[in-house]
């Protein structure tokens, strides 16, 4: 199997998009970060000393899909139409079990590549935001689980992961 972004002598490269025609493109990942019970209800209840967690963390999430060809070598930076964030808190299903906040964002743009990374991208640094902010009260929530589970467009078209 050839690697779009190597090229014959193993070289990264951008991929040349330049002949391939614009299309409805659209691209939605998921993620979680997981913590303490306690972390959660002090997210819901406004608490954390930082500020608004999961607002901050959907500024973050939308900037960072915005600025994803600045982190990935490889991307090209596209002018997205629409991104979405959203956060879904899930108390611990029974006792000692830990909580989580999971963490959806869809991308959509019309162009000549996808907007995977960009969702990806989107889910990943929302999730850090929402470390960063409650790390001082649990040092030990993970962030995991950041996938692509959906993407439209382009030759390949449809592709559904769950």
């Amino acid at each position: 199997m050839k690697m779009s972004h190597v090229d014959d002598a193993g070289r990264a490269r951008m991929v040349d998009v330049g002949e391939k025609p614009d299309t409805q493109r659209a691209a939605t990942a998921r993620g979680r970060v997981v913590m303490q019970p306690d972390t959660l209800a002090l997210i819901q209840a406004g608490g954390v000393p930082k500020g608004d967690v999961l607002a901050v963390a959907h500024v973050a999430g939308v900037m960072a899909a915005k600025r994803t060809h600045e982190l990935i070598p490889m991307c090209h930076p596209l002018l997205l139409t629409h991104i979405h964030v959203a956060f879904e808190p899930r108390p611990p299903a029974a006792e000692g079990e830990l909580a989580a906040v999971e963490i959806t964002a869809t991308v959509r743009c019309s162009g000549r590549t996808g907007v995977e990374m960009e969702a990806l991208t989107a889910v990943a640094v929302a999730g850090l935001t929402i470390y960063d902010m409650c790390k001082a009260v649990d040092r030990g929530m993970r962030l995991e689980a950041v996938r692509l589970v959906r993407k439209s467009g382009g030759k390949s078209g449809e592709w559904v992961g769950e």
